[in-house]
């Protein structure tokens, strides 16, 4: 079992660059270490949160499992579309929950969970309050950037 690898995939990239837009669709991210995505609210010191997490870690990525957003639409029949829960990277396959205070790759983008990135009052009135419910320890995880490069849709996800 020490040589277990776990591996995801990423189905989506979502940021904005404005803490109440919308978040938008791209093929590709430039992950920045220190900073975040180039382009996001919170690498741009936008975001709703940014003068809490000023200088936090915790601050430049947040990623969800896909498979959590379908649980929720199910359970409360909802059909909301990721970019709804604020997350910068949709990933499929693997299991966020686990990458906590461990290192791992999306391509050659290399992070480390710092925690994870709970349902808040803030989300709930962009989605509803069903989120606060249904999406504790499911709404994904924040991640550091330890090594900067590029992220595309589809790129591994790897925790070794």
């Amino acid at each position: 079992m020490d040589n277990l690898v776990m591996t995801g995939i990423v189905k989506d990239i979502l940021f904005s660059g404005d803490k109440q837009g919308e978040l938008r669709s791209y093929p590709v991210a430039e992950a920045q270490a220190g900073k975040g995505i180039v382009g996001d609210r919170y690498y741009s010191a936008q975001g709703t949160f940014s003068s809490q997490l000023k200088d936090l870690p915790e601050f430049e990525m947040t990623l969800i499992e896909q498979e959590e957003i379908d649980s929720f639409n199910k359970i409360t029949k909802l059909n909301y579309c990721a970019a709804k829960f604020r997350r910068n990277i949709v990933t499929q396959g693997i299991r966020l929950n686990d990458l906590v205070d461990k290192e791992f790759t999306i391509g050659n983008v290399k992070l480390k969970g710092i925690r994870l990135c709970e349902p808040c009052h803030h989300l709930s009135t962009m989605i509803g309050p069903e989120v606060l419910e249904h999406m504790v320890n499911k709404a994904g995880l924040r991640a550091q950037i330890l090594v900067s490069g590029k992220i595309y849709i589809s790129d591994t996800i790897m925790q070794p």
